[in-house]
């Protein structure tokens, strides 16, 4: 004879089934959750950018995961002493020349920040590769980054204000000294 279920245990096994499948589920979306919630807190502001870029967070993700596995393999690595001191000395006539030549020094500091990251083992790349690259260890710095490069790029083709070379050279400033303080090194700062 062969075996058969009743209705009713039918009716359980479809219960249990459709129980297994929602705390299957609720697994997933929690596991998503955390790990959305981990990315914006690593990339901040940098996070929402790549959602736009890329349509959902799905994606975005893939993307950064991609940048951490990127620079993982690079070797980024500290300023020596004596590559701080050049560095803080440049940095110091770059920005004593913003009173009479504003323009010239933006485009400066933006050559002397591509210097230090060149320094440290980030590759010359274009301004948007070296920018994902850098978020993965500087999340915090990129608006500055990108708002300071726009503006020195700006700059270059057109007359930007005083008040706009300004607001760069301040980005910049904030920028350079993260860049050349002491640290331990593959330690990734996280978006505030």
């Amino acid at each position: 004879m062969p075996f058969q279920l009743t209705p009713i245990q039918i009716a359980a096994a479809a219960v249990v089934l459709v129980l297994v499948v929602a705390i299957a589920v609720g697994f997933y979306l929690r596991h998503r959750k955390t790990r959305t919630l981990g990315f914006k807190n690593r990339f901040g502001s940098e996070y929402d950018r790549a959602v736009l870029q890329h349509g959902t967070p799905k994606k975005a993700e893939a993307k950064l995961a991609d940048r951490e596995n990127r620079v993982e393999k690079m070797k980024i690595c500290e300023l020596s002493p004596t590559e701080r001191e050049r560095f803080a000395a440049e940095w110091q006539t770059v920005q004593s020349r913003f009173v009479d030549h504003p323009k010239s020094a933006v485009t400066e500091a933006d050559d002397l920040i591509n210097a230090v990251l060149e320094a440290r083992g980030y590759p010359k790349n274009g301004f948007e590769q070296r920018a994902a690259d850098v978020s993965v260890t500087y999340p915090r710095l990129m608006e500055n980054y990108r708002v300071g490069h726009d503006i020195a790029f700006r700059s270059g083709k057109s007359d930007a204000s005083t008040e706009e070379l300004r607001t760069a050279m301040i980005q910049y400033r904030a920028i350079f000294e993260e860049l050349v303080q002491e640290q331990a090194v593959g330690k990734v700062r996280t978006a505030a």
